[in-house]
């Protein structure tokens, strides 16, 4: 961590960070119910405030920022940092959301599928038909909490598929080099998986009669430690933001090798890679409400639609 240094502060329970061309950093505040624009100097500027609790964002082929909200949580608040729990009182219900950047408009495009609600809309990635892949987190009460899925859509509204169910508490996703995998990490369960992929959102492993589709286990991390939203860098390895042991865990590939950088924050959420050669990591220290950077060794891998 030392070449680390804060940029932001006093942000409420930032996630989804989005390093634009233009040197600002997109984030969601979760318990702000906000979209930010963070500036290189620090400053921030609000770009809309969607309510519930926007979680994962992307940038779509039509230049507008796509966001699953997750309808909120009832958030903890102690000795200044910040912790979310279970589903709220004034739960919103999950949704897919479009926002444009340059008025602050916001679109609702899904809120179910199928005729199941989402619950819990998390982290999100676009493939290079211009579709999107989505996890859906689900939603934790006093007693039960939800079973939930992996979906895809496409950016006009038209089409979501529920493609993977069921799946434990899904949270981080990202797209192989060669999009012919998909990465899942698993919150509750330690697990990245990946999924191979035939085409825009299709698995290439048929269903499997009892428990669907049975995706490749890339690693399963020891002890209590959760997983959270991810990136992939140009290599093909699986950076994923860790709770408890905060931080970002590096897997490989094939889950042969795995190595851990230490973060000032347990709950460390996610990680995006901007810069004009990709090599500078912006990651969020949610708890704490701060936006990081820092130097890192390997480009991360260009996101479709988004000119960095």
């Amino acid at each position: 961590m030392t070449n680390m240094r804060i940029v932001a502060e006093g942000l409420r329970f930032p996630e989804g960070p989005i390093a634009l061309p233009d040197g600002d950093v997109l984030v969601v505040e979760i318990a702000a119910g906000r979209l930010t624009r963070v500036h290189p100097d620090g400053t921030k500027t609000v770009v809309a405030e969607p309510g519930g609790g926007p979680n994962g964002a992307a940038i779509g082929p039509d230049g507008k920022c796509y966001v699953c909200n997750n309808g909120g949580f009832r958030i903890l608040e102690r000795n200044g940092r910040l912790f979310p729990l279970d589903q709220p009182d004034d739960y919103s219900g999950g949704r897919i959301e479009r926002i444009d950047l340059d008025t602050g408009a916001v679109e609702t495009l899904y809120t179910e599928c199928d005729g199941h609600p989402l619950r819990g809309p998390n982290d999100i990635v676009f493939d290079r038909s211009g579709g999107f892949w989505f996890t859906d987190h689900g939603k934790v009460r006093e007693r039960d909490r939800d079973v939930t899925g992996i979906y895809y859509a496409r950016p006009d509204g038209s089409s979501i598929e529920e493609v993977i169910f069921p799946s434990e508490s899904p949270n981080g996703i990202g797209l192989s080099p060669a999009e012919d995998e998909l990465y899942v990490a698993e919150t509750h369960t330690g697990r990245v998986w990946a999924y191979g992929l035939s085409g825009p959102g299709r698995l290439a492993a048929p269903k499997q009669p009892i428990r669907g589709h049975q995706g490749r286990l890339v690693a399963g991390l020891p002890g209590h430690q959760l997983l959270d939203s991810l990136a992939i860098d140009s290599e093909g390895n699986v950076c994923v933001a860790t709770i408890h042991n905060g931080g970002i865990t590096v897997i490989s590939p094939d889950g042969a090798n795995i190595r851990h950088v230490p973060m000032p924050d347990a709950v460390t959420t996610n990680i995006c890679f901007g810069g004009p050669d990709l090599k500078t990591a912006w990651i969020t220290l949610s708890s704490t409400g701060r936006l990081a950077m820092m130097d890192w060794p390997v480009p991360g891998l260009k996101l479709n639609f988004l000119n960095t």
